[in-house]
């Protein structure tokens, strides 16, 4: 069987239906789709729902993963575990397919060889409707460099352990899996001899990385940090990863469980004790639950304050939240991405919660 899967979240749903309805004409029928919610707001994991129940070849699978850090690698995943055999295509809720698409994509399948498609990007204000397939040619086209459109063997990805699951927020885990299979001696193909996949124009994710905090998870220079993780999977040749767990996703109980759960600990953003809690109080916990709530000291922006460090008296040393976020993430990234957890800004934007079961 030929699986689609669609990672998503919180995305247009005239995207996600124009793809979807690019696959209702295709030659062969011999595929299946899967849109796999990583964590959509309510109201847009019913509306998605409800959307993906049109089409007899889809199905909608929910992540309870709301209030955790997109991890692209990790939903596609968690839908890899479920499959024995078959073939694994990374979709795009962006894409526009060709008719012919899924035939050739079939004709194309060898054992232990995976493919990658060249893709054709529109530009702003070209109307997907004004598009014939005939003219895909003629857009922009993607080179080798580009690896997200991929079709690869289910049982070559399962003995890798899938996608690496330390690339969170925008990171390179789609080449990081081509490497990876090349390193282990499979084939990794690149098919250019016809364009048979659109995708539609938006603007750059990238793009909207905001220096200061927001309620939108992010932390800054993780598209860098990513990269240069995956310049030394290349050097150090690296091929199996996720040793401890892949595939693992935050089950509802567990998510149920830690957002009732009331705030045990509280901190300011005074540096020492911040650095205390994360190195210090965190690794120690075992067999509990944990709920932090983090608040600005009021001391900090207080007059007292100024005066004495104008002073040049002695004082504490301050984060800011947005210092703390991005500490704190990459913390959770790092060493504690296979526990149930969930991760709040306050809509005011003066806290962070995070609750973490240990």
């Amino acid at each position: 069987m030929f699986h689609i899967i669609y990672p998503y979240r919180d995305r247009d749903l005239k995207r996600v239906k124009k793809s979807l309805d690019s696959l209702t004409g295709q030659t062969s029928n011999d595929f299946h789709v899967v849109v796999a919610d990583y964590g959509s707001r309510p109201e847009k994991a019913k509306a998605v729902q409800e959307l993906v129940g049109a089409y007899d070849f889809a199905e909608y699978r929910y992540f309870h993963t709301r209030h955790q850090p997109w991890n692209k690698s990790r939903a596609l995943n968690a839908v890899l575990k479920t499959f024995d055999e078959g073939w694994f295509f990374v979709a795009d809720v962006d894409m526009i397919f060709h008719s012919k698409f899924i035939e050739k994509a079939i004709a194309l399948q060898e054992t232990d060889i995976s493919f990658y498609f060249q893709v054709a990007f529109t530009s702003e204000g070209d109307k997907i409707a004004d598009i014939s397939e005939k003219t895909f040619q003629k857009y922009r086209k993607s080179t080798e460099e580009a690896t997200g459109l991929s079709m690869f063997p289910v049982e070559v990805l399962k003995k890798l352990h899938g996608f690496d699951e330390f690339y969170h927020f925008w990171g390179a885990e789609d080449t990081d899996m081509h490497v990876r299979l090349k390193n282990a001696g499979y084939k990794v193909e690149f098919f250019d001899e016809q364009v048979l996949l659109l995708h539609q124009w938006h603007k750059s994710y990238r793009a909207s990385e905001k220096p200061r905090l927001s309620t939108a998870f992010q932390v800054q220079g993780i598209v860098q940090l990513n990269h240069h993780y995956l310049k030394m999977g290349i050097q150090q040749k690296r091929t199996v990863v996720n040793k401890n767990s892949w595939g693992s996703v935050l089950s509802e109980a567990d998510y149920v469980e830690l957002e009732n759960r009331t705030v045990n600990l509280e901190l300011s953003n005074e540096k020492q004790e911040i650095e205390a809690f994360l190195f210090g109080q965190l690794p120690g916990l075992n067999n509990e639950i944990l709920k932090l709530r983090i608040k600005e000291s009021s001391f900090a922006g207080s007059g007292k304050y100024t005066i004495k460090k104008m002073l040049g008296k002695k004082v504490p040393e301050y984060y800011s939240l947005k210092e703390i976020n991005d500490l704190l993430l990459l913390h959770i990234v790092s060493f504690y991405r296979d526990r149930p957890y969930i991760y709040k800004i306050g809509e005011n934007l003066k806290s962070i919660e995070f609750a973490i079961k240990l």
